[in-house]
């Protein structure tokens, strides 16, 4: 007599198909998760236009924090990964272009009406990160010309 006999009734094998096909369904779920996780975390690409506002800030503000100034990033990878600024500034001052894009990284008042004080700057000289932040907004107007 085997130990099975005193908790399983004897039906046939019915009871240890059934045993079998819900540790089969348990083994399945506990290898997919970690492959949905990894496929989540490194195949999905974030669309920040189809966000929910508090989810895009947190986004922008997480990216912007990782940003390295005065590196080879480009106005065009940031935008990639970020979309469209919401307030953008800009002057050409003889060859180089400087741009002053805000992304909204925290919300002020609920009125619906992006401001500066509700976003971080990055400057572009070029094309070219060279400041995030205070800084960025600090040499956009040290280098901007005089106005008449």
């Amino acid at each position: 007599m085997f130990a099975s006999d005193c908790w399983l009734p004897n039906r046939g094998g019915a009871v240890m198909k059934m045993y079998l096909r819900w540790g089969l369904l348990a083994a399945l779920l506990v290898a997919f998760y970690p492959l949905a996780t990894w496929l989540a975390l490194n195949i999905y690409q974030d669309d920040p236009d189809s966000m929910a506002w508090t989810d895009r800030e947190a986004y922008n503000r997480k990216f912007i924090s990782n940003l390295a100034p005065n590196s080879t990033v480009t106005q065009d990878q940031i935008r990639q990964k970020l979309g469209g600024p919401d307030i953008t500034e800009a002057y050409q001052l003889g060859a180089d272009l400087y741009q002053l894009a805000y992304y909204r990284t925290q919300r002020d008042i609920s009125d619906g009406i992006t401001t500066k004080t509700e976003c971080t700057a990055l400057l572009y000289l070029n094309r070219r990160l060279i400041a995030v932040g205070d800084t960025a907004l600090q040499q956009f107007r040290q280098s901007q010309p005089a106005r008449p």
